[in-house]
């Protein structure tokens, strides 16, 4: 199910993008940090995020079909501070969650100062500890 939920999407998204993303555009996908290593606990989320993050790399590539300068990026947050995971996880340590204000803020400034925004194709991965955020490229 998170395969399909989240490889679908992706390249639904991928296909409209190709046709009416404007020149200079940005793309973002949400890919997991957990994707960037192996995940024997959880194969299938894995393997979706992990499909997703190969998606955005292969669409930042020359001839993908992408409008002329867009910016494909993949972010790839640890934890996102969202109701579902407060409701599954009630006892966490939330200090470590990425508020999904810091990521609407960085969207904000990738889409104002496209000079802001990381090489295309880079998967953005985002650390949260004691509330703060660190991004590092990947």
């Amino acid at each position: 199910m998170v395969f399909k939920q989240s490889v679908n999407s992706t390249l639904i998204v991928a296909s409209l993008a190709s046709k009416y993303l404007k020149e200079n555009g940005l793309l973002t996908f949400s890919g997991a940090a957990a994707a960037l290593d192996a995940t024997p606990g959880m194969i299938g989320y894995g393997a979706a995020k992990a499909a997703t993050i190969h998606i955005g790399k292969s669409l930042a590539a020359p001839n993908s079909g992408m409008p002329k300068d867009s910016s494909i990026l993949t972010i790839a947050p640890i934890i996102l501070d969202t109701p579902m995971n407060h409701r599954s996880m009630p006892k966490a340590d939330t200090s470590t969650w990425t508020p999904l204000e810091y990521i609407a803020e960085l969207f904000y400034k990738w889409i104002d100062d496209p000079s802001s925004r990381p090489t295309n194709g880079s998967v953005v991965k985002l650390t949260t500890t004691g509330g703060n955020t660190e991004l590092s490229y990947h």
